[in-house]
């Protein structure tokens, strides 16, 4: 259903009415264009009826889209000043239906954006509330890692239930998100996305679309999480296996597990691809996400035999001192207690997942 908003100025209006410029430096770039901004709220499904959040609003393009689809209530996150205004009038054209606040997006405490009372299940199906976003790409992927850090831990707009996205991104970056084993762009952010949530890129806008046009084209991408992860580790261990998995993206994965653990502790490594049952000359790009998630399983089992490598950062100058101290604290607990016996990783906490 839409919704016909009062008598307004275009977008492009807009940006001369209140002499908005593009900040280079905060990476902006203004689509002017409403039948696109259109069919980017239409690439987030039905939101007739529900409640959405948009980051990073500008000068109110998709915003005013929104709006059109009869939405009960729309809060918009801005970072910069100069746009409020803008929206104000936006907001005061809508009814009363918008909501605005200023602040950063990556700092910003997003649990209150949606109403408390409008929540489900996380098996059920997803709520009518949706987030929506043309981002701007110097905060792009820092962004999403925080996103799906809060759809692992089920906080934020996710305590709410399974909230989808639809955001943009630079053309390559959105393809990564969601590319299979074996693909040459395949990388950290293809498991951590693809273990989390459903990704699919909707369609790519032309970089020529926007005012500033960069040199390179925009993906709309959705993200549905899923009802059960790919991978049942914490979110913070998953990107650490990840992220040291792809160090050495064309070399063989054991070099980049090696980084997991010091130098002199290569029995580490070893015990990594025993367990798991990877084979260690793969290439990190033709791992499955269930590899590196027994992977992940063993490297919890290795930090829960040896507390401290969990922490450990190879680049860290300080760590080897870290490490020697980390030790002999582990040396002296055992020396307090009674030695029952070695424990045995059983099969169970490295079998692949299934996922729903």
């Amino acid at each position: 259903m839409a919704t016909k908003l009062p008598p307004l100025p275009s977008i492009s209006e807009i940006v001369r009415m209140y002499k908005l410029k593009a900040r280079k430096q905060l990476s902006q770039n203004f689509l002017l264009d409403m039948n696109l901004t259109k069919k980017i709220v239409k690439a987030a499904g039905n939101i007739s009826d529900g409640y959405v959040c948009e980051i990073g609003p500008g000068p109110g393009g998709i915003s005013r889209s929104i709006l059109e689809k009869d939405v009960r209530g729309l809060a918009v996150i801005e970072k910069d000043k100069r746009f409020i205004p803008s929206l104000q009038m936006l907001g005061d054209a809508g009814g009363g239906k918008m909501k605005i606040y200023h602040g950063d997006i990556l700092q910003y405490d997003m649990d209150d954006v949606f109403p408390s009372e409008i929540k489900n299940k996380w098996e059920d199906e997803p709520p009518n509330l949706h987030l929506i976003g043309n981002l701007p790409f110097n905060v792009s992927t820092p962004l999403i890692i925080k996103l799906l850090h809060a759809i692992s831990e089920r906080r934020g707009p996710w305590k709410h239930g399974r909230v989808n996205l639809t955001l943009t991104f630079q053309e390559e970056v959105g393809y990564r998100m969601s590319v299979p084993p074996g693909d040459k762009e395949r990388c950290r952010l293809s498991v951590m996305c693809q273990h989390l949530c459903h990704v699919d890129t909707k369609f790519i806008i032309p970089g020529s679309a926007f005012v500033p046009a960069p040199k390179v084209n925009v993906a709309v991408v959705t993200f549905n999480p899923l009802k059960k992860p790919l991978i049942s580790q914490p979110f913070k261990l998953v990107e650490k296996v990840a992220r040291h998995t792809f160090h050495y993206k064309q070399k063989m994965v054991r070099k980049g597990i090696e980084t997991l653990f010091p130098p002199d502790m290569p029995e580490l490594t070893a015990k990594m691809f025993e367990l798991s049952e990877v084979n260690p000359n793969l290439k990190p790009i033709n791992l499955t996400n269930e590899e590196i998630g027994r992977l992940c399983h063993v490297y919890n089992y290795i930090c829960e035999q040896h507390p401290y490598i969990l922490s450990y950062d190879y680049r860290s100058p300080q760590m080897k001192d870290f490490v020697r101290k980390a030790r002999q604290i582990e040396m002296d607990k055992i020396e307090q207690q009674i030695i029952l016996g070695p424990s045995e990783m059983t099969e169970s906490k490295i079998a692949p997942e299934n996922n729903t």
